[in-house]
């Protein structure tokens, strides 16, 4: 039998309480998780909105005791060494890991200094072997970014990856930037327990309306993500939310 999707969206003034929102949600799931499991693993996620979020979690919430129990994915990476200016891994670590009582071997980074196959594949036994599951790992949560074109993690348009039914993580080539990456595949995406949009900017409004507005879901990556059995959360600003109507009152 068929359950619902539960999708929920909520729309904030500015950046600085959508992220503030972002993190009250972020340390809920933590503590639901490792009240039921003793652990919670979340995948993260690169561009500029997670910023904020990232930075209160580790000043705001720096103390609490769920930090020894997280452990941390990456929705997606380029191929890159760490410590570079696009690194993904590079952008959680300054603004939220560095500051944490974070495990080290509860982070679990994408190795973006390999070749990008090699990469995807240790990234997929590390998930498989932390997981200890059989079939598709279900993560507790995954934060997701919005592009203006629907892609989401490094899931493009019309990029291969987005065919795939079997492969955890697959590396793909991001034409717009011209640069590889490593991505998780839509059926980790579809097995989440709660899967989180940030979305921030009057630049996506547009996408926004698309998918959200007018539920053109199905023409863009970011449509296709719907975990059966999980939630998703759309935390937008006003700006991301300017093309959407207004309730009726």
């Amino acid at each position: 039998m068929e359950t619902a999707l539960k999708e929920d969206i909520w729309i904030f003034p500015d950046f600085d309480s959508l992220g503030f929102a972002a993190a009250e949600l972020f340390m809920a799931a933590a503590d639901q998780a490792i009240d039921s499991r003793g652990r919670f693993s979340v995948a993260l996620s690169g561009g500029s909105t997670p910023l904020g979020l990232y930075h209160i979690l580790g000043t705001a919430y720096h103390g609490r005791s769920a930090w020894e129990h997280t452990h941390l994915f990456w929705a997606d990476e380029r191929c890159v060494p760490k410590d570079h200016v696009l690194s993904n891994y590079r952008l959680a670590y300054i603004q939220m890991i560095s500051r944490l009582t974070i495990p080290q071997q509860n982070i679990h980074r994408i190795k973006g200094e390999l070749a990008p196959e090699e990469a995807a594949g240790e990234y997929e036994e590390d998930l498989k072997r932390h997981m200890g599951e059989k079939g598709t790992p279900r993560l507790d949560l995954i934060l997701l970014g919005l592009g203006e074109d629907g892609h989401t993690a490094s899931l493009y348009p019309g990029s291969a990856p987005l065919s795939e039914t079997e492969r955890l993580v697959l590396p793909v080539f991001a034409e717009a930037t011209m640069n590889w990456r490593v991505t998780l595949t839509l059926p980790v995406l579809n097995n989440a327990l709660r899967i989180v949009f940030l979305v921030s900017g009057r630049p996506k409004a547009g996408i926004v309306r698309e998918i959200l507005g007018q539920g053109r879901k199905d023409r863009y990556p970011a449509g296709r993500v719907a975990p059966a059995e999980g939630s998703i959360t759309w935390l937008l600003d006003t700006d991301a939310a300017s093309g959407l109507e207004e309730p009726a009152s």
